[in-house]
């Protein structure tokens, strides 16, 4: 089923007043997302059903994929627009966000038997080796070698399931869990340090502040 649709904003509406700009969609996103990216930018939340024509009109440095309920497998739509969006902007995607990049990147999502839910899960961060303490909270997880064109970046150390991915061709990454999160740990929160780096880097912004 599709929950997105009862969940997102009926209208556009701007957050922050920062020299770059991000288009976040909204599947169901929550408020300290929104304040993470606005603190750093100037943030437009879109409805769900957005197309990549629109978002591309709005000139965004980078384009953010938020979290919400339900199966990825259910929204077509907004899988096809990412991968429209790919290689032309910039992308980050969080939890369900997380799942539709991977799938509009070509791989695939299942079923958890019983998800993961609440604060303490271990995630790994493969480049360093480092472990983060994350918070969580879905159903759904993208299948391991589905995905052609990404590498893996994180994973849960009680399951192995894959906690990130990276594009291996276009400026695109995310995470299954959330680095948001208030209450919660923020040994992630860096996530959105990298989301402003590549945003500068690919429109050659790198001196703004």
């Amino acid at each position: 089923m599709d929950l997105v649709s009862g969940v997102t904003t009926a209208a556009a509406s701007t957050y922050g007043d920062g020299p770059l700009r991000i288009v976040a969609f909204d599947f169901g996103v929550k408020a300290t997302m929104v304040r993470q990216l606005a603190a750093r930018a100037t943030v437009t939340v879109v409805p769900a059903g957005t197309s990549a024509a629109e978002v591309l009109a709005l000139e965004p440095d980078g384009v953010f994929l938020s979290n919400g309920p339900g199966d990825p497998a259910a929204l077509p739509g907004p899988r096809d627009v990412i991968a429209d969006l790919l290689g032309r902007v910039p992308i980050f995607g969080i939890c369900l966000g997380h799942q539709l990049l991977a799938t509009a990147l070509g791989g695939s999502t299942y079923k958890l038997p019983f998800g993961h839910h609440g604060a303490n899960h271990p995630v790994q961060r493969l480049e360093t080796g480092v472990v983060e303490i994350t918070s969580q909270n879905h159903n759904y997880a993208v299948a391991a070698g589905s995905v052609p064109d990404a590498e893996v970046t994180h994973v849960n150390l009680n399951d192995g399931v894959i906690e990130g991915i990276r594009s291996r061709t276009a400026a695109a990454f995310s995470v299954q869990y959330h680095p948001e999160a208030a209450p919660g740990p923020h040994d992630a929160r860096y996530l959105f340090g990298e989301f402003d780096a590549l945003m500068r880097q690919s429109s050659g912004r790198a001196g703004l502040r």
